[in-house]
């Protein structure tokens, strides 16, 4: 009687690892290469095997860290949502720093050539609409830091997105012939004492939405630092940049609610 039990249990928990097995291996992740003029891209691509049938796609920009883990460790928790996500590479090579000083160079290289950065942003989009597991009439795209300042001229270039989310973003001024081409909706998740986006460039980034008339939102994260999403940026914010778990929580929230509204998607809870 003993055995007959014992070897139901086994079997059972054969069972069990066999699903767990088949979970886990639904989650499928590449690098892909792709080129911006003579530069090589090597973004990194996630997605559910186990979906079938097209899905929308999110491109995922990372700080001025470059594509490190933590950016692919956001686009996994993309893909889990049932999405397919690419984190783009901005800087080419998939080149990441952990020197804040060569992150600067890195940053300040493309952030002082606005055209360049869109043209870097557009080719990983450009990919992403080309897979074939993607809906390429519901895209969207997230960045965080330096990654979220990207996203906000993705959104002034017109590209044809759904929505953009920035995190913890410097707030970049559209030009002026870019407010008749804001397509995309823009939500902007923002510590409420961040030091490093002056509050000059919080009115000025939302009179020129007003301006635009663009469909947009800003959501503000009491004691919030810069970098409030990311565990790495430590817990001190007095340095003005520290992980908040609440802030971290709470802003993942508003991105799921987000896309059930761009996207009608019900039942994500």
């Amino acid at each position: 009687m003993v055995g007959r039990i014992f070897i139901r249990l086994c079997g059972a928990l054969v069972l069990v690892c066999l699903w767990l097995t088949a979970v886990e291996a639904g989650m499928v992740t590449q690098t892909v290469e792709y080129g911006q003029d003579d530069t090589v891209m090597r973004g990194f691509l996630a997605y559910d095997d186990a979906i079938k049938g097209k899905r929308p796609g999110v491109l995922v920009v990372h700080e001025w860290w470059g594509l490190n883990d933590f950016a692919r460790e956001r686009a996994l928790k993309i893909a889990g949502l049932g999405y397919v996500a690419l984190a783009a590479d901005m800087y080419g090579g998939g080149a990441t720093t952990r020197d804040r000083e060569e992150a600067g160079r890195l940053a300040g290289a493309l952030r002082g050539n606005p055209d360049l950065l869109r043209a870097r942003a557009q080719a990983a989009l450009k990919v992403l609409a080309a897979d074939p597991r993607v809906d390429p009439k519901r895209l969207a795209a997230i960045g965080f830091c330096f990654g979220g300042a990207t996203v906000l001229e993705l959104a002034y270039s017109g590209a044809d997105l759904a929505g953009v989310v920035s995190f913890h973003g410097s707030l970049p001024r559209p030009r002026p012939g870019d407010l008749k081409g804001i397509k995309a909706r823009i939500l902007v998740l923002h510590g409420a004492d961040d030091p490093l986006v002056p509050v000059a460039d919080l009115a000025a980034f939302q009179e020129a939405m007003r301006q635009a008339g663009a469909d947009w939102q800003m959501i503000f994260f009491g004691g919030a630092v810069h970098s409030f999403t990311n565990p790495a940026a430590g817990d001190n914010p007095a340095k003005g940049a520290a992980y908040d778990s609440r802030a971290a929580r709470r802003s993942w929230r508003y991105l799921r609610e987000f896309f059930r509204e761009i996207w009608r998607v019900q039942g994500q809870d």
